[in-house]
């Protein structure tokens, strides 16, 4: 079994839903490294909601890419609220999409630290119409893999969320 197949399953309700509101998505991601994106366009279909994907996995790629103001990393660093508010905000305003996602965290191994250890993971869900922002912070347990999962579900209930879906697992 593809580590991916229980992914699938969201993966596929979120392209459902997207595609019954007549909504495309955009997604930024810097610790996933593009597994959300690619989670999301194992769906048959999926060009017909999916914008684009942007790994913005260096400070300089989220600025030069998705337009996130230098000061914001300085102060806050690269996973925290404000960088990956901004990160959505800036995948919206590049793609035509309704709705964004961001993440960016710690998978590990190393990198931690004792304010932000291995497996902090922030998120923000932000849409156009009508306007809204949610963002998170979570904590997984594991390896870098198993944190990066763990991540791209979260986003993927996120997005569930942000569309009505009450039946998110």
């Amino acid at each position: 079994m593809n580590e991916a197949d229980d992914l699938y399953p969201l993966a596929a309700r979120c392209g459902e839903r997207l595609l019954a509101q007549g909504l495309r998505l955009a997604v930024a991601e810097s610790c996933t490294g593009g597994g959300l994106a690619k989670v999301l366009t194992d769906v048959p279909g999926a060009s017909s909601w999916f914008e684009l994907g942007v790994v913005s996995y260096s400070n300089r790629a989220k600025q030069v890419l998705l337009g996130v103001p230098p000061e914001i990393i300085e102060v806050h660093g690269a996973v925290s609220a404000e960088t990956v508010e901004a990160m959505a905000r800036g995948a919206l305003e590049r793609a035509d999409a309704h709705l964004a996602v961001a993440i960016s965290g710690i998978a590990g191994p190393a990198g931690g630290s004792p304010d932000k250890p291995v497996g902090t993971v922030w998120f923000a869900w932000a849409a156009v119409v009508p306007e809204r922002l949610t963002v998170a912070r979570r904590r997984f347990d594991g390896d870098r893999a198993a944190v990066r999962r763990q991540a791209v579900r979260t986003a993927l209930e996120g997005i569930l969320e942000m569309l009505g879906d009450d039946h998110v697992v």
